[in-house]
């Protein structure tokens, strides 16, 4: 489930989280420059609502991206692992020139796609310049390392989460969502004491990281996003520690990044963005 390598000089797509509860009616900004990458009027949105139990979850986001003046948005029926084998649509989602995930349960999403021709189809999109975005359950999903549920609180704990793979589109981030709003940040550092490799997100709700291909995070939205940078990590006690006893840490980089800073995955370096971008 690595990501798959852009071909030629074409950069990938935007790989797009969010933290769940976006603004949806009286200012849907995120949603509206998601729509905007994606061509604005001559976007084709497919939306994915197989994380939601709620069976209007798709026409509620067709209706949202319509009002946003796309050309077309379309919820694809992806119910079962047999429906990700349709070629009908697999042909429709080909078209899109961006990939929306619904929240719900992100496992629904991991038992559903996993390892299907969907799943492989957005991964090779997303290579080829289509830009994907999830909110909440669809957020945790995008990265090849999933948060499939866990325990809250603000200190890591050993056992408090269980991870599992995703949809695969980035190795480089561990997502978390509704962060501050659910205190998850225990949790999303117990995850990454596993394997200090990723940098872990935690995106509070109503705000998204927009992930360029260039592997800079922006932020964007009425929150924050909590950066956990474990790359200097000089000491980790999660090999010693038993289920549920806390975990030492030493040498854990976390920012609080809000609407305009930055993030370079490449260099691990924090931009705060101008005073003018924060305010405005």
């Amino acid at each position: 489930m690595s990501p798959s390598r852009p071909s030629g000089d074409d950069p990938r797509g935007y790989i797009i989280p969010i933290g769940g509860a976006e603004e949806k009616i009286h200012d849907p900004a995120i949603l509206k420059r998601f729509a905007k990458l994606c061509g604005g009027r001559e976007a084709r949105i497919a939306i994915i609502p197989t994380a939601s139990l709620a069976s209007d979850t798709g026409r509620r986001y067709e209706a949202l991206f319509d009002d946003l003046g796309v050309r077309s948005a379309v919820a694809l029926p992806l119910e079962s692992r047999t429906d990700c084998e349709d070629a009908d649509t697999l042909e429709q989602l080909e078209r899109a020139t961006g990939v929306f995930l619904t929240g719900g349960n992100q496992l629904r999403l991991a038992t559903h796609l996993g390892g299907t021709p969907i799943a492989k189809t957005i991964r090779i999109l997303n290579a080829r310049g289509v830009h994907v975005a999830g909110t909440s359950a669809g957020a945790a999903f995008l990265s090849e390392h999933m948060i499939a549920f866990g325990e809250e609180g603000a200190s890591p704990r050993a056992g408090s989460v269980t991870l599992s793979p995703g949809l695969g589109l980035t190795n480089r981030v561990v997502i978390d969502q509704h962060f501050r709003q659910r205190d998850r940040l225990g949790r999303l550092l117990t995850a990454l004491a596993y394997n200090p490799f990723a940098v872990g997100l935690g995106l509070d709700e109503d705000t998204a990281a927009f992930i360029g291909p260039d592997e800079i995070v922006e932020v964007m939205g009425s929150g924050g996003v909590t950066v956990v940078d474990p790359s200097e990590i000089e000491f980790s006690s999660m090999d010693q520690a038993s289920r549920d006893e806390p975990v030492c840490l030493l040498g854990v980089r976390l920012h609080i990044l809000v609407r305009g800073a930055t993030f370079n995955l490449h260099t691990r370096a924090a931009l705060p963005g101008s005073v003018a971008t924060v305010k405005g």
